[in-house]
């Protein structure tokens, strides 16, 4: 038993603070002592003192035999976490003790220590004969409360039931307590149905129980209840409860009630009804009324800075939010980890990383980067301002973490592109006995889904339906986007079929359709997801321009073009640049045209669109001075706007042009990609020059793509240069196997060289590599629908549906 570790060391500490005693004891103290040694054990300020206090009962043999001296030392030690001590002067002063009064000090005792002896005291008590009395339980339960210990605090329940202490309100209420945090509602709610007798306390414990466990209807109704039926009027812990019930609803209008009501009764001037304010105002998304609060406040304290500060940046205003965690400091007050976890947040929308580098620096001077809402906001304001090492370096300094750091830490990698590394941490964190929740699937998910990892994201898929989790709306529309951007629209389908949705699940198939040849699928979604009672936002619309500019589906296009108009969308710059697109490669660059002509804010995306369209219909003039007006416009050159540039002075043979662009380019320490070579490679090669775009392509500074060796088998079959084509292929056989085209088109040159052995040696390569040329597919647009061809077959008609509002 835990009594029997008392030993010999803690009587020598004693003894020695006899010897001390007198030279360290205030001389009126110990002319005092006599006749108040409760009153000089209660102001000890600390645990030295304490000791003394102790010694010099002992040493004028006061103690063991005073039982309220002893109480009062007991509580004392446990103050100040030595609850080895506090049992030592239970020890020797418990054989004149022969109420429960002294075990229930020291279940107390035990407790504000927070040391779990595993219900020794109260079985000794027990079993000793003892009689616990009416304070016995409440300190017990909350032992059973503290610990989540429900089984003994329900056989607890039915002891104080047997002894007739269920009648009592202390008891009561504490046994309502201890329901509530075990989260049995139910319970707590038929203990206070059972009172006979109720206090206020009983009222605020169950407003407050329900209010923590989000029950906040039944909060309001139970504080209506007080009000109206119950005798008693809510007090500052009543109001206190409630508040944030208001916030949780953000229910202004009962906020501004339960202020009213505690204007009128004077609680207002309270600190903490005025703090509960700030945060309901602030929750209820009125800013104002939480300012003016906060500066009729005639005390502020730190929680009423924190409580402003949060409510500023909850609802956005987050300059705001600085400026007052600035007057904060100029008030003489340190921020506490409270503040500063709620300001990082906030500098991380302002963009102010450099700031929150300095709140890092000051939270390591004031010792603060231990608390874990800290370290969790240092790791997310490092994830996004993109350095994910500094991050790391947060993580791996943390002393305590939980399962928030990891998710943290695993959003961290996946928004800095380290996709890899996101996977790794997730294993990590269950070797650390970390169990991950939704949230960390939902931060992985996206790693997976952007590197292609389609394995691990179907073991995650696993694990979710083992978990329970395939249930929850945010996991599953990451899996629906994990494989359909994997490629495997079946399964996001199947996904997509059996689960909860959203807007976002339909944009992530519209999105993900519209990208294949299935785009007919894409707009059916679409229609769908207006049947289904859903608004189609930004997303939903690019996606399903996006399809009808890869099925040339004009009609449909201009349809969803009209509702954009409708709903006043046509000028959002996304929405513009996908109609720009959309027009273009359907051959009417005059529509695209007007469209670019109305874009309030063109930016580079809108720029580029124009130029590639007209470079791709041969208007090469237009084309250039549209690339030069891009600049008199002010905005700047990207990397896809030398694409476009290139890609028409290639189609207009305009070779010197072309070099002078690409040149400008490096010049503008823009990096040429594999496409910018792709495009000189085409403009030489068009050209007839084929020994300098075989030079450029050996002097490469990375391994030839796809692109540049199609575009040179492309330049080969103009100008029948068998010999390069031949060399151009055989890269292209490696690189694309499956690719048919490649294999035709150096079929053909063989056979028109009249080299048919070459010839039907390629055909037979292709046959054997398994690759099949997709046949010719035509597509006629009929009233609503639109009919697909294939080689002289007709293929299933198409219903795309007609998508009006």
């Amino acid at each position: 038993m835990y009594f029997l570790l008392v030993n010999n060391a803690r009587k020598t500490v004693v003894a020695q603070n006899l010897l001390l005693t007198r030279r360290f004891l205030p001389e009126h103290q110990i002319q005092s002592f006599s006749t108040d040694p409760l009153a000089i054990c209660s102001n000890s300020q600390s645990l030295h003192q304490t000791k003394q206090t102790h010694a010099f009962a002992l040493l004028n043999g006061i103690l063991p035999r005073s039982v309220s001296l002893s109480a009062s030392l007991i509580l004392r030690y446990a103050e100040f976490e030595q609850p080895t001590l506090s049992l030592l002067v239970f020890q020797q002063t418990v054989p004149y003790s022969h109420t429960a009064f002294l075990w229930n000090t020291l279940i107390r005792a035990l407790s504000i220590a927070r040391f779990y002896d595993g219900f020794v005291t109260y079985n000794t008590i027990l079993r000793s004969g003892v009689r616990p009395d009416d304070h016995t339980f409440p300190f017990v339960l909350k032992t059973c409360a503290d610990n989540m210990q429900l089984q003994k605090g329900m056989e607890i329940h039915g002891c104080l039931f047997k002894l007739g202490f269920d009648k009592d309100v202390f008891v009561g209420n504490t046994l309502s307590l201890f329901y509530g945090n075990c989260g049995r509602l139910e319970n707590v709610r038929r203990v206070f149905d059972e009172m006979p007798e109720r206090d206020v306390v009983s009222w605020n414990t169950l407003i407050g129980i329900f209010s923590v466990s989000g029950f906040y209807v039944e909060a309001l109704d139970l504080y209506f209840g007080m009000n109206l039926s119950s005798g008693f009027k809510p007090n500052s812990v009543s109001v206190v409860s409630v508040l944030p019930v208001c916030g949780g609803l953000a229910d202004e209008t009962m906020s501004r009630r339960i202020h009213c009501y505690a204007m009128k009764v004077g609680l207002d001037i309270q600190v903490t009804i005025s703090n509960a304010l700030v945060d309901a105002y602030g929750k209820c998304g009125n800013v104002k009324a939480s300012k003016r609060v906060f500066d009729e406040m005639i005390e502020k304290n730190d929680v009423s800075w924190n409580s402003i500060i949060t409510s500023l940046a909850y609802t956005g205003h987050n300059k705001d939010a600085l400026d007052t965690f600035r007057l904060m400091i100029d008030a003489g007050l340190r921020p506490n980890s409270i503040a500063i976890s709620s300001m990082l947040p906030v500098l991380v929308e302002l963009q102010l990383f450099s700031l929150g580098k300095e709140i890092h620096g000051f939270s390591l001077r004031t010792g603060v980067e231990s608390d874990i809402f800290v370290a969790n906001s240092l790791i997310d304001m490092y994830a996004k301002s993109g350095h994910p090492t500094e991050a790391f370096y947060v993580f791996n300094n943390m002393e305590s973490r939980n399962v928030v750091s990891w998710n943290a830490m695993v959003a961290n990698f996946t928004q800095n592109m380290l996709e890899f590394s996101a996977l790794e941490l997730v294993r990590d964190m269950q070797a650390h006995n970390e169990i991950p929740n939704s949230v960390t699937l939902t931060n992985v998910l996206p790693a997976c889904a952007r590197a292609g990892f389609f394995r691990p994201g179907k073991e995650i898929h696993a694990r979710t339906i083992r978990m329970g989790f395939n249930f929850d709306l945010f996991v599953t529309n990451a899996l629906t986007d994990m494989y359909a951007k994997c490629g495997c629209l079946n399964l996001a389908q199947n996904v997509f079929d059996i689960s909860l949705r959203d807007e976002i699940s339909y944009n992530i198939l519209i999105v993900g359709y519209s990208e294949t040849s299935n785009c007919s699928e894409s707009l059916r979604l679409f229609l769908e997801m207006r049947l289904a009672g859903m608004e189609h936002d930004v997303v939903s619309f690019m996606g399903a321009i996006s399809a009808c500019t890869n099925i040339a589906a004009t009609k449909q296009g201009k349809e969803i073009h009209a509702l954009l108009v409708r709903r006043n969308l046509h000028t959002h710059l996304f929405i513009a640049n996908s109609l720009l697109d959309f027009y273009s490669r359907c051959g009417r660059i005059d529509l695209a045209n007007k469209i670019f002509d109305r874009i309030p804010n063109r930016d580079a995306a809108s720029w580029n669109t124009l130029i590639l369209g007209y470079g791709m219909l041969s208007e090469i003039d237009i084309a250039i001075n549209l690339f030069e007006a891009m600049k008199q416009d002010g905005v700047d050159y990207d990397s896809v706007s030398y694409i476009a540039v290139l890609s028409a002075c290639s189609h207009g043979g305009l070779i010197e042009k072309g070099r002078e662009y690409f040149e400008e380019m490096k010049a503008r320490n823009i990096e040429p990609t594999q496409m910018h070579y792709a495009c000189m490679v085409d403009l030489l090669g068009r050209a007839g020059l084929m020994e300098d775009a075989v030079r450029l392509i050996d002097n490469l500074p990375m391994i030839p793509d796809a692109n540049i060796w199609g575009a040179l088998l492309g330049a080969c079959r103009i100008h029948g240069n068998i010999e390069l084509a031949s060399w151009a292929a055989e890269h292209l056989f490696k690189l694309k196997p499956q690719h048919s085209g490649y294999y035709i088109l150096l079929a053909n040159m063989y056979a028109e060289a009249g080299k048919w052995d070459e010839a039907n040696r390629v055909r037979e390569l292709m046959k054997s590599k398994g690759a099949r040329k997709n046949p010719a597919c035509s597509w006629v647009q009929t009233n609503d629908q639109v009919h697909g061809f294939v080689a002289g077959e007709i293929m299933e008609n198409l219903a795309l549906g007609f998508l009006r509002a």
